[in-house]
């Protein structure tokens, strides 16, 4: 048996390079041919008179929107009890006036030019009318997505597919991208498969994030679930949407995707190596999410950071601190380190101040007073024990501990315990009970003092 291979020499490379060449300047001037034609057929008498009649019904539809615009306007101002989403519509359909009115005027021109005279009297008219009515409906749909830079590049692109496909030069156009490429193995890369992969991922994304929206907005609502299975839960839906959209995007252009497992498997190696940090923040946060040891809100303190948690990413965790600090920390950090939750069970918390008074005075007293001090303080709860303990007999006093219970520790804790401190001082000075303080007396032994 003798087997042929089929192989391409420099000669042939060259020979396909050329011919590909040849391709894109024939259809390139077929394209010019037919650009050429229309511009030759717009100088006729009566495609002039038409060009004319498109020019001012413009400028109508411009002085329509000077004369009217204000008036609008002002209408709109007037409605205060409207919702917003009617009021967004209305502002953006009172952007484009002058293109709603000029659409309006050309197609009810056309209308009356067709009764009283023939159908060709008003052909350019109509292809001018429908370009505008395209062109205006691309607006508002593409006013749906939330990204001004893919909002322009839809808009844009959506104004060139649909003038190319009312001027019947879309086939051309396409032949003409599609010869313009080069083959990578079995797949053929063209500026036409270019177009259509940013038009579907475009389209496929902003559908993604329309439903993740919608839906974390849902989930969001839903007070039935812990705050730390809502993060949870919108993390998991913007992988799948966004997953989806760009496997359906890969898979609706052709690319088979078979081919991409031994490059997955190199980056899988590649992130094991060389991204341990970032594969170990990504797990922590899941754990993280998954035990719901810290969510939203909480009060923790890691090392000498104390604050509340703001969001939990999926490579850190902020945290909030009274200052108005933001602290990104790790979740590996929060995983591995001894992290104070202080809100972790429940929002109550117990603090613990330490004072001393003299000999002299009634212990029982200092214990009574002590207690109705911190209770007359105005975020120390009443309904939960306050106590006041003698922990030591002291070189000069003796010491007691303070300990009362709080439940807003976002509210700060060295504030509330110098409140505290302020309605002790007061107390004691209201009952003559004395703070001592360390006193000592200098004596020198023999000799004359010093003369100065």
């Amino acid at each position: 048996m003798s087997r042929h291979v089929n192989m391409k020499g420099p000669d042939d490379a060259v020979a396909e390079s050329r011919s590909d060449i040849d391709q894109v300047i024939s259809l390139g001037s077929d394209l010019l041919g037919q650009a050429q034609t229309v511009v030759e057929g717009l100088f006729r008498t009566w495609n002039l008179y038409q060009i004319g009649i498109a020019i001012g019904l413009f400028v109508l539809a411009h002085l329509l929107r000077a004369i009217l615009g204000p008036r609008i306007r002002a209408w709109m101002a007037s409605r205060h009890d409207w919702p917003k989403w009617r009021m967004r519509i209305l502002v953006v359909i009172h952007q484009r006036l002058r293109a709603i009115f000029f659409v309006g005027l050309i197609w009810a021109t056309i209308f009356v030019m067709r009764e009283v005279t023939w159908p060709s009297r008003s052909y350019l008219l109509s292809i001018i009318g429908t370009l505008a009515f395209a062109w205006l409906l691309v607006v508002f749909v593409t006013r749906l997505i939330k990204s001004p830079l893919l909002r322009k590049v839809v808009r844009y692109g959506a104004w060139i597919y649909v003038t190319l496909r009312i001027l019947g030069l879309l086939e051309p156009a396409e032949q003409l991208l599609d010869s313009a490429g080069f083959t990578v193995g079995e797949i053929r890369f063209s500026l036409l498969l270019v177009i259509q992969a940013l038009v579907i991922l475009g389209v496929l994304i902003t559908a993604a994030r329309f439903l993740t929206t919608t839906t974390s907005a849902k989930i969001k609502s839903n007070e039935d679930i812990s705050p730390s299975m809502q993060v949870l839960i919108v993390k998991g839906v913007q992988v799948a949407f966004y997953g989806a959209a760009f496997f359906l995007g890969v898979r609706a252009l052709g690319i088979d995707l078979t081919g991409l497992a031994v490059l997955s498997g190199a980056i899988g190696v590649g992130i094991g190596f060389g991204l341990q940090k970032v594969v170990s923040n990504l797990v922590s946060g899941v754990i993280i999410l998954l035990d719901k040891s810290i969510k939203p809100g909480d009060v923790i303190s890691l090392g000498d950071t104390f604050g509340w948690i703001n969001s939990l990413g999926a490579r850190y965790v902020s945290v909030v601190t009274r200052d108005g600090r933001e602290y990104l920390i790790p979740n590996e950090d929060l995983i591995t380190g001894q992290v104070v939750n202080w809100s972790h069970s429940n929002e109550f918390v117990r603090l613990d101040i330490n004072f001393g008074t003299a000999y002299h005075d009634n212990p029982h007293e200092v214990r009574k007073i002590a207690i109705e001090a911190a209770q007359s303080v105005e975020r120390v709860l009443k309904h939960r024990n306050t106590v006041c303990h003698i922990v030591n007999f002291g070189d000069s006093s003796v010491d007691y501990v303070l300990r009362f219970w709080i439940r807003d520790p976002t509210g700060g804790l060295t504030n509330i315990r110098g409140n505290v401190y302020l309605a002790l001082w007061d107390a004691f000075q209201e009952h003559g009970i004395s703070i001592p303080f360390p006193q000592r007396e200098v004596k020198i032994m023999g000799g004359e003092m010093p003369k100065s």
